[in-house]
């Protein structure tokens, strides 16, 4: 069984017609499957992009850790 993680809940509006006529819409996070490290998660593929992604060293911080 896959485990979500994700926190994100739908968008619930109405749509709105010339006449104003109100009908219930949402708009759903696009939730995907995903293996990481062997264990299936299920998560929103914004937040998936975050995690493949390798965290960013900055230059100052380079300078920081060669000076010490």
């Amino acid at each position: 069984m896959a485990t979500k993680i994700t926190t994100k809940k739908p968008l619930v509006g109405n749509r709105r017609s010339h006449a104003l006529n109100a009908t219930k819409h949402a708009q759903r996070p696009n939730n995907q499957s995903f293996t990481i490290d062997g264990e299936k998660i299920i998560t929103t593929v914004r937040e998936a992009r975050s995690f493949s992604k390798e965290p960013r060293v900055r230059k100052c911080d380079k300078k920081n850790k060669e000076a010490a």
